[in-house]
Protein backbone atom coordinates (compact mmCIF):
# COMPACT_ATOMS: atom_id res chain seq x y z
CA UNK A 1 0.00 0.00 0.00
CA UNK A 2 2.94 2.41 0.99
CA UNK A 3 4.75 1.56 -2.34
CA UNK A 4 1.50 2.83 -4.46
CA UNK A 5 1.19 5.83 -2.82
CA UNK A 6 5.06 6.51 -3.51
CA UNK A 7 4.50 5.83 -7.08
CA UNK A 8 1.39 7.84 -7.29
CA UNK A 9 3.46 10.88 -5.63
CA UNK A 10 6.26 10.12 -8.73
CA UNK A 11 4.13 10.12 -11.44
CA UNK A 12 2.44 13.61 -10.32
CA UNK A 13 5.66 15.35 -9.84
CA UNK A 14 6.70 14.18 -13.13
CA UNK A 15 3.63 15.69 -14.86
CA UNK A 16 4.00 18.73 -13.67
CA UNK A 17 7.76 18.99 -14.48
CA UNK A 18 6.81 18.08 -18.40
CA UNK A 19 4.40 21.11 -18.16
CA UNK A 20 7.20 22.84 -17.65
CA UNK A 21 5.57 23.94 -13.74
CA UNK A 22 7.98 23.39 -10.48
CA UNK A 23 6.26 22.17 -7.18
CA UNK A 24 6.85 24.98 -4.77
CA UNK A 25 7.46 23.66 -1.46
CA UNK A 26 4.54 24.52 1.14
CA UNK A 27 4.65 27.30 3.49
CA UNK A 28 5.13 26.17 6.94
CA UNK A 29 1.73 26.70 8.61
CA UNK A 30 1.39 30.39 10.35
CA UNK A 31 1.33 29.86 14.45
CA UNK A 32 -1.83 31.29 15.81
CA UNK A 33 -1.35 34.92 16.79
CA UNK A 34 -0.84 35.59 20.41
CA UNK A 35 -3.57 37.76 21.84
CA UNK A 36 -2.89 40.69 22.75
CA UNK A 37 -2.11 42.44 26.12
CA UNK A 38 -4.38 44.28 27.40
CA UNK A 39 -3.74 47.87 27.35
CA UNK A 40 -2.75 49.20 31.12
CA UNK A 41 -5.27 52.14 31.61
CA UNK A 42 -3.35 54.78 33.62
CA UNK A 43 -4.94 56.37 36.98
CA UNK A 44 -3.21 59.71 38.10
CA UNK A 45 -2.91 60.29 41.92
CA UNK A 46 -2.17 63.86 42.83
CA UNK A 47 0.37 64.94 45.76
CA UNK A 48 0.63 68.11 47.17
CA UNK A 49 3.52 69.33 49.89
CA UNK A 50 5.93 72.00 50.15
CA UNK A 51 8.79 70.82 48.29
CA UNK A 52 10.35 74.37 48.50
CA UNK A 53 10.73 76.61 51.26
CA UNK A 54 11.83 76.55 54.97
CA UNK A 55 10.04 73.63 55.37
CA UNK A 56 10.73 71.61 52.44
CA UNK A 57 12.46 68.72 54.29
CA UNK A 58 8.80 68.17 55.62
CA UNK A 59 7.43 68.41 52.17
CA UNK A 60 9.74 65.77 50.38
CA UNK A 61 9.39 63.29 53.29
CA UNK A 62 5.78 63.23 52.40
CA UNK A 63 6.61 63.31 48.29
CA UNK A 64 8.93 60.54 49.26
CA UNK A 65 5.92 58.58 50.97
CA UNK A 66 3.78 58.49 47.80
CA UNK A 67 6.30 57.32 45.50
CA UNK A 68 7.16 54.33 47.90
CA UNK A 69 3.66 53.34 47.37
CA UNK A 70 3.13 53.37 43.72
CA UNK A 71 5.77 51.83 43.27
CA UNK A 72 4.48 49.23 45.66
CA UNK A 73 0.91 49.30 43.62
CA UNK A 74 2.18 49.34 40.29
CA UNK A 75 4.64 46.33 41.04
CA UNK A 76 1.80 44.23 42.70
CA UNK A 77 0.04 44.40 38.87
CA UNK A 78 -3.13 45.51 39.70
CA UNK A 79 -6.77 45.43 37.79
CA UNK A 80 -9.50 47.82 37.66
CA UNK A 81 -12.91 46.14 36.65
CA UNK A 82 -10.44 43.29 35.08
CA UNK A 83 -7.84 45.08 33.25
CA UNK A 84 -4.34 46.52 34.11
CA UNK A 85 -3.74 49.15 35.97
CA UNK A 86 -0.89 51.45 36.25
CA UNK A 87 -0.85 54.26 38.79
CA UNK A 88 1.11 57.90 38.02
CA UNK A 89 1.52 60.45 40.37
CA UNK A 90 1.25 63.91 40.12
CA UNK A 91 3.57 65.71 42.53
CA UNK A 92 3.13 69.56 43.24
CA UNK A 93 4.82 71.72 45.35
CA UNK A 94 2.57 74.61 47.21
CA UNK A 95 5.38 75.90 49.58
CA UNK A 96 3.16 75.76 52.06
CA UNK A 97 1.43 79.12 51.20
CA UNK A 98 -2.38 79.07 50.57
CA UNK A 99 -2.37 81.32 47.27
CA UNK A 100 0.37 78.42 45.93
CA UNK A 101 -1.73 75.57 47.26
CA UNK A 102 -5.23 76.20 45.48
CA UNK A 103 -3.01 77.19 42.43
CA UNK A 104 -1.60 73.70 42.54
CA UNK A 105 -5.10 72.10 43.15
CA UNK A 106 -6.45 73.73 39.97
CA UNK A 107 -3.97 72.31 37.82
CA UNK A 108 -4.60 68.88 39.49
CA UNK A 109 -7.90 69.14 38.53
CA UNK A 110 -7.32 70.26 34.91
CA UNK A 111 -5.08 66.70 34.89
CA UNK A 112 -7.95 65.14 35.94
CA UNK A 113 -6.27 63.33 38.54
CA UNK A 114 -8.38 60.71 40.01
CA UNK A 115 -8.04 61.83 43.63
CA UNK A 116 -5.35 63.95 45.88
CA UNK A 117 -2.82 62.87 48.56
CA UNK A 118 -2.34 65.99 50.67
CA UNK A 119 -1.82 68.95 51.29
CA UNK A 120 0.66 68.68 54.26
CA UNK A 121 -0.45 71.87 55.67
CA UNK A 122 -3.65 72.93 57.05
CA UNK A 123 -3.59 76.41 56.12
CA UNK A 124 -3.35 74.93 52.32
CA UNK A 125 -5.47 71.94 52.93
CA UNK A 126 -8.55 73.50 54.04
CA UNK A 127 -8.83 75.98 51.16
CA UNK A 128 -7.62 73.63 48.79
CA UNK A 129 -10.19 71.33 49.24
CA UNK A 130 -13.07 73.41 48.05
CA UNK A 131 -11.69 73.17 44.55
CA UNK A 132 -11.51 69.13 44.83
CA UNK A 133 -15.00 69.16 46.56
CA UNK A 134 -16.18 71.36 43.81
CA UNK A 135 -14.28 69.28 41.19
CA UNK A 136 -15.82 66.02 43.20
CA UNK A 137 -12.42 64.54 43.60
CA UNK A 138 -11.96 62.69 46.96
CA UNK A 139 -8.61 64.22 49.05
CA UNK A 140 -6.81 62.64 51.62
CA UNK A 141 -4.53 64.63 53.76
CA UNK A 142 -1.94 62.80 55.75
CA UNK A 143 -1.02 65.39 58.15
CA UNK A 144 -3.42 68.58 58.33
CA UNK A 145 -4.60 68.53 61.64
CA UNK A 146 -6.99 71.97 62.07
CA UNK A 147 -10.32 70.77 62.97
CA UNK A 148 -11.73 73.14 60.21
CA UNK A 149 -11.08 70.54 57.71
CA UNK A 150 -13.25 67.66 57.92
CA UNK A 151 -16.05 70.05 59.19
CA UNK A 152 -17.37 71.79 56.35
CA UNK A 153 -19.52 68.88 54.93
CA UNK A 154 -17.14 67.73 52.18
CA UNK A 155 -18.11 64.21 51.33
CA UNK A 156 -15.16 63.06 49.33
CA UNK A 157 -12.56 64.82 52.63
CA UNK A 158 -10.88 62.21 54.99
CA UNK A 159 -7.82 62.48 57.09
CA UNK A 160 -5.53 59.71 58.38
CA UNK A 161 -4.19 61.56 61.41
CA UNK A 162 -6.26 62.71 64.80
CA UNK A 163 -6.99 66.21 64.88
CA UNK A 164 -5.85 69.20 67.10
CA UNK A 165 -8.83 69.14 69.40
CA UNK A 166 -7.22 65.93 70.43
CA UNK A 167 -3.74 66.68 70.08
CA UNK A 168 -3.84 69.83 71.55
CA UNK A 169 -5.96 68.96 74.08
CA UNK A 170 -4.08 66.00 74.96
CA UNK A 171 -0.38 68.30 75.57
CA UNK A 172 -2.42 71.26 77.44
CA UNK A 173 -3.46 68.12 80.12
CA UNK A 174 0.23 66.88 80.01
CA UNK A 175 1.71 70.62 80.82
CA UNK A 176 -0.05 70.82 83.71
CA UNK A 177 -0.49 67.43 85.07
CA UNK A 178 2.58 65.96 84.28
CA UNK A 179 5.30 68.13 83.89
CA UNK A 180 3.87 70.30 86.53
CA UNK A 181 3.67 73.43 85.06
CA UNK A 182 2.08 76.84 87.44
CA UNK A 183 2.42 79.02 84.57
CA UNK A 184 2.13 78.67 81.22
CA UNK A 185 3.08 80.79 77.75
CA UNK A 186 1.70 80.27 74.33
CA UNK A 187 3.62 81.24 71.10
CA UNK A 188 1.31 80.57 67.64
CA UNK A 189 2.87 81.94 63.50
CA UNK A 190 -1.08 82.93 62.87
CA UNK A 191 -1.14 80.29 60.36
CA UNK A 192 -4.50 77.84 60.01
CA UNK A 193 -2.57 75.36 61.89
CA UNK A 194 -0.41 77.10 64.25
CA UNK A 195 -3.15 79.22 65.63
CA UNK A 196 -5.20 76.26 65.83
CA UNK A 197 -3.17 73.73 67.83
CA UNK A 198 -1.98 76.72 69.97
CA UNK A 199 -5.97 77.65 70.84
CA UNK A 200 -6.66 73.99 71.66
CA UNK A 201 -3.63 73.48 73.38
CA UNK A 202 -4.80 77.19 75.37
CA UNK A 203 -8.12 74.99 76.46
CA UNK A 204 -6.79 72.09 77.67
CA UNK A 205 -4.45 74.03 80.46
CA UNK A 206 -7.05 75.47 81.30
CA UNK A 207 -9.55 72.51 81.84
CA UNK A 208 -6.42 71.13 83.90
CA UNK A 209 -6.32 73.85 86.46
CA UNK A 210 -3.64 75.50 84.96
CA UNK A 211 -2.57 79.35 84.38
CA UNK A 212 -1.57 80.78 80.74
CA UNK A 213 0.25 83.93 81.80
CA UNK A 214 0.76 85.14 78.06
CA UNK A 215 -0.01 85.01 74.72
CA UNK A 216 2.24 86.01 71.70
CA UNK A 217 1.94 85.55 67.91
CA UNK A 218 4.58 85.74 65.22
CA UNK A 219 4.64 84.28 62.13
CA UNK A 220 5.80 81.35 59.76
CA UNK A 221 8.87 83.08 58.08
CA UNK A 222 9.79 84.71 61.03
CA UNK A 223 13.71 84.79 62.49
CA UNK A 224 13.47 87.30 65.30
CA UNK A 225 12.00 86.07 68.56
CA UNK A 226 13.32 88.62 71.01
CA UNK A 227 10.53 90.99 71.38
CA UNK A 228 8.18 88.52 72.09
CA UNK A 229 10.33 86.46 74.38
CA UNK A 230 12.03 89.00 76.37
CA UNK A 231 7.40 89.98 77.00
CA UNK A 232 7.04 86.40 78.26
CA UNK A 233 10.03 86.12 80.28
CA UNK A 234 9.30 88.62 82.56
CA UNK A 235 5.88 86.38 83.22
CA UNK A 236 8.28 83.59 84.66
CA UNK A 237 6.33 80.91 82.94
CA UNK A 238 7.30 77.30 83.20
CA UNK A 239 6.33 75.73 79.68
CA UNK A 240 6.66 78.30 76.62
CA UNK A 241 4.03 76.43 74.33
CA UNK A 242 4.54 76.81 70.08
CA UNK A 243 1.79 76.31 67.33
CA UNK A 244 3.98 76.64 64.58
CA UNK A 245 6.60 74.60 62.28
CA UNK A 246 10.10 73.45 62.66
CA UNK A 247 11.49 75.89 61.03
CA UNK A 248 10.78 78.71 63.50
CA UNK A 249 10.51 76.46 66.27
CA UNK A 250 14.13 75.87 66.19
CA UNK A 251 15.80 79.21 65.90
CA UNK A 252 13.32 80.40 68.88
CA UNK A 253 15.06 77.66 71.00
CA UNK A 254 18.60 78.89 70.45
CA UNK A 255 17.13 82.43 71.37
CA UNK A 256 15.52 81.02 74.61
CA UNK A 257 18.31 79.58 75.30
CA UNK A 258 20.31 83.31 74.99
CA UNK A 259 17.60 85.03 77.00
CA UNK A 260 18.15 82.80 79.75
CA UNK A 261 14.35 81.34 79.32
CA UNK A 262 14.96 77.54 81.49
CA UNK A 263 11.16 77.23 80.45
CA UNK A 264 10.19 73.60 78.73
CA UNK A 265 9.41 73.92 75.07
CA UNK A 266 6.26 72.28 73.91
CA UNK A 267 4.39 71.98 70.76
CA UNK A 268 2.42 69.59 68.39
CA UNK A 269 3.47 67.65 65.08
CA UNK A 270 4.93 70.72 63.44
CA UNK A 271 7.71 70.95 65.59
CA UNK A 272 7.91 66.99 66.49
CA UNK A 273 10.75 66.16 63.95
CA UNK A 274 13.79 64.83 63.54
CA UNK A 275 15.15 68.03 61.98
CA UNK A 276 14.16 69.98 64.94
CA UNK A 277 17.51 69.23 66.93
CA UNK A 278 19.82 70.21 63.56
CA UNK A 279 17.88 73.41 63.43
CA UNK A 280 17.73 74.63 67.22
CA UNK A 281 21.66 73.93 67.55
CA UNK A 282 22.89 74.26 70.68
CA UNK A 283 19.08 75.84 72.14
CA UNK A 284 18.23 72.67 73.18
CA UNK A 285 18.79 70.36 76.48
CA UNK A 286 17.49 67.09 77.22
CA UNK A 287 14.16 66.16 77.97
CA UNK A 288 13.73 69.82 77.55
CA UNK A 289 11.31 69.61 74.72
CA UNK A 290 7.80 67.48 74.51
CA UNK A 291 5.67 67.14 71.14
CA UNK A 292 3.23 65.07 69.67
CA UNK A 293 2.98 63.39 66.66
CA UNK A 294 -0.43 63.25 65.49
CA UNK A 295 -0.31 59.12 65.01
CA UNK A 296 1.51 56.23 66.43
CA UNK A 297 1.54 52.40 66.65
CA UNK A 298 2.37 50.51 69.76
CA UNK A 299 2.91 46.55 70.38
CA UNK A 300 2.38 44.19 67.09
CA UNK A 301 1.89 47.06 65.19
CA UNK A 302 5.23 48.33 65.99
CA UNK A 303 6.82 45.94 63.57
CA UNK A 304 5.61 46.97 60.66
CA UNK A 305 6.55 50.93 61.23
CA UNK A 306 10.12 49.86 61.97
CA UNK A 307 10.45 47.67 58.80
CA UNK A 308 9.11 50.73 56.91
CA UNK A 309 11.14 53.48 58.71
CA UNK A 310 14.47 50.79 57.44
CA UNK A 311 12.94 50.50 53.84
CA UNK A 312 12.37 54.51 53.34
CA UNK A 313 16.03 54.71 54.61
CA UNK A 314 17.43 52.30 52.37
CA UNK A 315 15.55 53.48 49.39
CA UNK A 316 15.71 57.51 49.78
CA UNK A 317 19.05 57.76 52.28
CA UNK A 318 17.29 59.75 54.40
CA UNK A 319 15.80 58.94 58.05
CA UNK A 320 11.58 59.75 57.99
CA UNK A 321 10.81 63.24 59.35
CA UNK A 322 7.50 62.66 60.42
CA UNK A 323 4.26 62.03 57.86
CA UNK A 324 5.69 59.83 54.82
CA UNK A 325 4.38 56.35 56.65
CA UNK A 326 1.04 58.32 56.79
CA UNK A 327 0.77 59.54 52.81
CA UNK A 328 2.22 55.99 52.20
CA UNK A 329 -0.62 54.65 53.84
CA UNK A 330 -2.93 57.20 52.55
CA UNK A 331 -2.23 56.13 48.80
CA UNK A 332 -2.73 52.38 49.42
CA UNK A 333 -6.06 52.98 50.98
CA UNK A 334 -7.22 55.14 48.12
CA UNK A 335 -6.06 52.91 45.36
CA UNK A 336 -7.59 50.40 47.75
CA UNK A 337 -10.99 51.95 47.30
CA UNK A 338 -10.48 51.98 43.81
CA UNK A 339 -9.95 47.95 43.20
CA UNK A 340 -12.64 47.49 45.83
CA UNK A 341 -14.80 49.39 43.49
CA UNK A 342 -13.48 48.10 39.86
CA UNK A 343 -12.95 51.81 39.06
CA UNK A 344 -11.04 54.96 39.31
CA UNK A 345 -14.26 56.71 38.88
CA UNK A 346 -14.81 58.59 41.68
CA UNK A 347 -18.47 58.75 41.96
CA UNK A 348 -17.73 55.04 41.66
CA UNK A 349 -14.70 54.22 44.23
CA UNK A 350 -16.08 57.06 47.02
CA UNK A 351 -18.65 54.87 48.61
CA UNK A 352 -15.70 52.18 49.27
CA UNK A 353 -13.09 55.21 50.33
CA UNK A 354 -16.11 56.05 52.85
CA UNK A 355 -16.22 52.18 54.29
CA UNK A 356 -12.29 51.46 54.23
CA UNK A 357 -10.79 48.99 56.88
CA UNK A 358 -7.01 48.87 55.99
CA UNK A 359 -4.47 47.85 58.18
CA UNK A 360 -1.53 50.10 57.21
CA UNK A 361 1.72 50.80 59.24
CA UNK A 362 0.36 53.31 61.00
CA UNK A 363 -2.56 51.30 62.13
CA UNK A 364 -5.67 50.38 61.46
CA UNK A 365 -7.90 52.80 59.40
CA UNK A 366 -11.17 53.59 59.14
CA UNK A 367 -13.16 56.62 58.77
CA UNK A 368 -15.95 58.41 60.60
CA UNK A 369 -19.16 60.24 59.46
CA UNK A 370 -16.97 63.24 58.79
CA UNK A 371 -14.05 61.88 56.81
CA UNK A 372 -11.99 61.46 60.43
CA UNK A 373 -9.94 58.83 61.45
CA UNK A 374 -11.51 56.32 64.03
CA UNK A 375 -9.57 56.16 67.43
CA UNK A 376 -6.68 58.30 66.47
CA UNK A 377 -3.46 57.67 68.31
CA UNK A 378 -0.97 60.64 69.08
CA UNK A 379 2.33 59.93 70.13
CA UNK A 380 3.71 62.02 73.25
CA UNK A 381 7.81 62.43 72.56
CA UNK A 382 10.55 64.40 74.38
CA UNK A 383 14.34 65.28 73.03
CA UNK A 384 17.37 63.30 74.08
CA UNK A 385 20.65 62.86 72.84
CA UNK A 386 19.74 65.04 69.68
CA UNK A 387 17.15 61.94 69.34
CA UNK A 388 13.06 61.90 69.68
CA UNK A 389 12.45 59.55 72.00
CA UNK A 390 8.68 57.54 73.10
CA UNK A 391 7.39 58.36 75.80
CA UNK A 392 3.82 56.72 75.24
CA UNK A 393 0.91 56.52 72.46
CA UNK A 394 -2.27 57.37 73.90
CA UNK A 395 -5.69 57.28 72.40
Amino acid sequence: MQLNIKLAVIAAAVALAACGKKEEAAAPAAAPAAAPAAEAQVVKIGHVGPTSGAIAHLGKDNENGARMAIEELNAAGLTLGGKPVKFELLAEDDAADPKQGTAAATKLVDAKVAGVIGHLNSGTTIPASQIYNDAGIPQISPSATNPKYTRQGYQGAFRVVADDVHLGGTLGKYAVQTLKAANVAVIDDRTAYGQGVADEFEKGVIAAGGKVVGREFTNDKATDFNAILTTLKAKKPDVVFFGGMDAVAGPMLKQMKQLGINAKFMGGDGICTSELPKLSGDGMADEQVYCAEAGGVEGEQKAGMDKFRADFKAKFNADVQVYAPYVYDAVKVMANAMVTAGSADPKVYLPALKATNYKGVTGNIEFDEKGDIKNGALTLMTYKGGNRTTIAVIR
